[in-house]
């Protein structure tokens, strides 16, 4: 039974392109940021409008 593993290490080319792979998943997403500054906004927008009706 063969394995399907391949050990990026035995080649230093494949080893390297795996290290720039695994940087590149490790980026934090966004999405919360996005989704804080939205929410921000829509509360911000109540606000005044709350303040100009009444």
């Amino acid at each position: 039974m063969s394995d399907e593993y391949v050990d990026p290490s035995g080649n230093t080319e494949a080893f390297r392109s795996f290290a720039q792979n695994a940087d590149a998943d490790a980026a934090p997403s966004r999405l919360p940021l996005i989704v804080g500054i939205a929410v921000l906004a829509v509360i911000l927008i109540a606000l005044v409008a709350y303040l100009a009706v009444g």
